[in-house]
């Protein structure tokens, strides 16, 4: 519980804060802004930018501090997040950046995640638009991203869900006093991943985009397609399909009520080695033969990075299609890590208190 504990001085009579949340991290972050702001006598209004119109955005009061909360994609935020600040109607609010990173438990020591360049573009975005920068904080909640890594274990979720809450709650007392909070710019090596995030932001989200499937554990039950904040999961066929919309913010896998929905790891290391080894060598042979050869290493870079994009679609049809016949849906659950106690743990965020 949150201990009331009035501020002497207020510098805002109100708090807005928008969020983007796929599993609840972002959202509990918010909700503890609020809870702060609220027993010091702060106004405080939470709006979830996947549930209002974010192509007509009404401006901010004058005078309120704004705050967005997103979780990291790619080390940046994910487009989402980012489009909404891009369309943000221009103001002179103070405006304060939060993320919720991937955070790891190694002992009694949380393990930060990496923010990358959310902070630097989207403050930049921002500035411009006539805003200033107050406070930049990055929470190291739970990471939720089971297509990368086993999920965590309840005690490093509650540990480090207890452990953020205190620490949002000395940020949200500071930054409620008027005080600036800039300590996260020291962690330089965020800059270092930008070439990381620009390849994530026009490649690899639409990689991870296509690695999910629901097998013939689903009840066709349609909770992912309601609740995809980003309305990127359709029917084909029958069958749920994730198209390229999806931001990868595992709310479909982490909410399925049947555990249906897997990464399909064992295809898409098949198709991985199939473009590199087979397609790839096809393509540059046939195009050497009747055209010219292609030397300038980024013009090959980005030819490269189009036709992966271009035949994974087309590889995703296919192996959609085929997982009608058991024997090709047992073989790709079989080969997807998320199928096993050992690595496919859940994740959703533990609810605020």
């Amino acid at each position: 519980m949150f201990i009331a504990n009035t501020l002497a001085t207020k510098a805002y009579s109100k708090i807005i804060i928008y969020y983007f949340s796929g599993s609840g991290n972002s959202r509990n972050v918010a909700f503890w802004l609020s809870k702060c702001a609220e027993e010091n006598k702060v106004e405080s209004q939470i709006i979830n930018i996947a549930q209002i119109d974010r192509h007509s955005i009404d401006a901010p009061e004058p005078g309120s501090l704004i705050v967005f909360v997103s979780p990291v994609h790619g080390f940046n935020y994910p487009p989402i997040m980012l489009h909404f600040i891009m369309r943000f109607p221009k103001g002179k609010n103070k405006v304060v950046l939060m993320n919720t990173r991937a955070g790891m438990l190694i002992g009694k020591f949380i393990t930060p995640g990496i923010t990358g360049i959310a902070f630097y573009l989207s403050a930049l975005i921002l500035i411009i638009k006539g805003f200033s920068i107050k406070a930049i904080l990055p929470v190291d909640m739970p990471s939720n991203w089971i297509s990368l890594h086993p999920g965590l274990n309840e005690r490093t979720v509650k540990y480090l869900h207890q452990k953020n809450k205190e620490r949002v709650r000395v940020f949200a007392r500071k930054i409620l006093s008027g005080k600036s909070y800039y300590k996260a710019l020291l962690e330089v090596y965020d800059i270092f991943c930008a070439p990381i995030a620009l390849g994530y932001y026009f490649i690899g989200r639409f990689f991870f985009a296509k690695s999910f499937y629901a097998s013939h554990d689903c009840n066709n039950c349609d909770i992912c397609i309601k609740a995809c904040p980003v309305k990127a999961i359709i029917k084909v066929d029958k069958r749920q399909f994730w198209t390229f919309n999806c931001e990868s913010c595992m709310k479909c896998i982490s909410n399925c009520p049947k555990r249906a929905i897997e990464t399909g790891h064992g295809y898409i290391i098949g198709y991985s080695l199939t473009f590199s080894l087979v397609l790839l060598a096809a393509f540059y042979k046939y195009f050497d033969l009747s055209y010219f050869r292609i030397e300038n290493s980024i013009v090959k870079m980005l030819i490269e990075s189009v036709l992966f994009i271009l035949l994974l679609a087309i590889w995703y049809r296919i192996v959609h299609w085929s997982m009608r016949f058991k024997i090709v849906e047992r073989i790709i659950v079989f080969t997807s890590f998320t199928k096993y106690k050992w690595w496919g743990r859940r994740y959703k965020a533990l609810k605020p208190d």
